[in-house]
């Protein structure tokens, strides 16, 4: 337990309790960074008391939101402040690398949002470095806390779904185009992780194609289809873009049982269960085997309304207060930082298989 938390009693009836607030600074208030804070700044047991921005816009906004926040543009306000215990960082993936690393060498616990980094070696070294300094290092995939996904998690675990065929994913959209990174490494990593978590193995070999239609002089690809393909014969085909007429956030999950629909645009059905399949057959009087259809019920269960980033926030908060490894910890960042890698080397090569 990180020795400056700060402890703050509370009275219920005649009874008083000692709830243990974990001290936390923000690097990034910006477009996802702010909806990191919102929670942060809420969160039982967590107390935001600084937030890091280079924009003077941005910590005006933050200022007069929360003005009981310190906001600051100078890192070194964070990490070298002792009470607080845990870092944040929602920045440009190609800060994650030097904050992280900076923040860790300052001995407090770091939440950095996806991708981990963008260069393999230095996601190691992130892994390592936490190994070495006992600290906690956890990533912001955000999808494996989604209510959704751990129902689908829970039928893969039980068997109800049989054994996992294949699972195909899609997130589109007509929406911001980056400039630093493509489609690939701003959506997919939320798919992989998801794949990853599900089928709890990675990937042998990665194949993926994408075309910059967009921005062509700069090869920033706009879309992209990648497959993975595993040691137990399971595939999983992800397809990403920013450039598309609707917005699609869905996966299917095809199981020898069951199937399964997961679409996160939908207001409250988010989750179908398909009881379909292929059974085989034995025909006594050739001795041979034949396949038949099979269609039953489609189920709508009821799924958790509770928000998937203010679950994960709290995760968080519950991790650096117990010191337990996180569910998405740097280990797994690692593993998709590997596949992302993986996935764009079979890009430059024309949509050559990679391994992993």
């Amino acid at each position: 337990m990180p020795g400056r938390s700060l402890a703050v009693g509370v009275v219920y009836g005649e009874r008083r309790f000692e709830i243990t607030m974990i001290n936390i600074g923000l690097v990034g208030a910006g477009a996802w960074g702010k909806h990191l804070l919102r929670n942060f700044a809420n969160l039982p047991g967590s107390r935001l008391k600084r937030v890091c921005d280079l924009s003077e816009k941005v910590r005006s906004t933050v200022k007069a939101t929360y003005p009981d926040v310190d906001v600051v543009s100078d890192f070194r306000k964070i990490i070298t402040d002792p009470e607080i215990d845990a870092v944040v960082i929602a920045t440009t993936p190609e800060t994650h690398f030097e904050l992280s690393t900076l923040a860790l060498q300052a001995g407090k616990d770091v939440f950095v949002e996806k991708p981990l980094v963008l260069k393999v070696d230095d996601g190691a070294a992130l892994v390592e470095l936490a190994e070495r300094q006992h600290k906690l290092l956890m990533v912001g995939h955000i999808m494996v806390y989604h209510p959704a996904v751990l129902m689908l998690k829970g039928l893969i675990d039980s068997g109800e779904l049989g054994d996992i065929h294949y699972l195909y994913g899609a997130r589109l959209n007509l929406g911001k185009v980056r400039e630093i990174e493509n489609a690939l490494w701003s959506f997919a990593p939320h798919d992989i992780s998801i794949v990853l978590f599900l089928l709890d193995k990675e990937p042998v070999s990665v194949t993926a194609v994408a075309q910059a239609y967009l921005q062509k002089s700069k090869s920033i690809e706009d879309v992209s289809f990648m497959t993975m393909l595993f040691e137990g014969g399971e595939m999983a085909n992800i397809h990403v873009s920013w450039l598309d007429p609707n917005k699609v956030r869905k996966l299917t999950v095809v199981g020898s049982k069951k199937m399964v629909v997961f679409d996160d645009t939908e207001a409250s059905e988010k989750v179908r269960i398909y009881d379909k399949g292929v059974d085989r057959n034995r025909d006594y009087q050739t001795y041979g085997e034949y396949l038949s259809l099979r269609t039953g019920d489609i189920i709508i269960p009821k799924i958790d309304s509770s928000e998937p980033l203010r679950s994960e926030c709290l995760h968080f908060i519950e991790c650096v207060e117990s010191r337990t490894r996180p569910r998405s910890d740097g280990a797994e960042g690692l593993k998709v930082l590997k596949i992302l890698a993986a996935a764009q080397r079979s890009i430059e090569q024309g949509g050559v298989p990679q391994k992993v």
